[in-house]
């Protein structure tokens, strides 16, 4: 991988900047809101001892960001790339969450721009992994214009397997 996954990315509105260890708490406060994850997977993220892993595992991923509002400086959430396949040519986008507070404003759309468009400086594919029942992310996905293109069962870092569908937005198709 000749490219960062943890670059600063931002518009007018939003910063991504690359997750720190010092973010824990800022992003926790946004995380344990159980309404966060009523719709994921993995529903008990907003427990501390669980979002500790969650949070372990962004700064594993060394592609993880914390996502800011740039007029007050909140927290808004967090995003990531991982699991690149140099013969692909594709990387995977995803473990994206924000507090109710952010939901249905725009914010999503801008922040995978954002990051869409960086990536595909560098990659031919992005894909994502969302979880079967979560119809909001599913809607946002389709909304993307990214593509179901599996459905399997997908073991979160440190978290048992649950059942995901796999979408794929193709560079060419993103670029129009």
């Amino acid at each position: 991988m000749n490219f960062s996954v943890q670059t600063i990315l931002e518009n007018k509105d939003y910063q991504l900047i690359p997750l720190q260890q010092g973010d824990f708490e800022s992003l926790y406060e946004v995380a344990s809101n159980p309404q966060v994850w009523e719709q994921h997977p993995n529903k008990d993220r907003y427990k501390r001892d669980v979002f500790e892993n969650f949070f372990k595992g962004a700064m594993e991923s060394k592609g993880a960001f914390k996502i800011v509002d740039k007029a007050t400086g909140n927290v808004l959430g967090s995003s990531r790339y991982y699991g690149f396949e140099e013969k692909d040519n594709s990387i995977f986008l995803g473990y994206t969450f924000y507090g109710p507070q952010s939901w249905g404003k725009g914010i999503n759309p801008q922040i995978k721009k954002l990051m869409l468009d960086y990536i595909f400086r560098f990659v031919d594919k992005v894909h994502f992994h969302v979880g079967k029942d979560n119809i909001r992310s599913r809607i946002a996905m389709e909304r993307l214009g990214a593509v179901k293109i599996d459905e399997r069962e997908v073991a979160y870092f440190g978290e048992p397997s649950r059942a995901n569908i796999v979408y794929e937005i193709k560079k060419e198709n993103w670029l129009k």
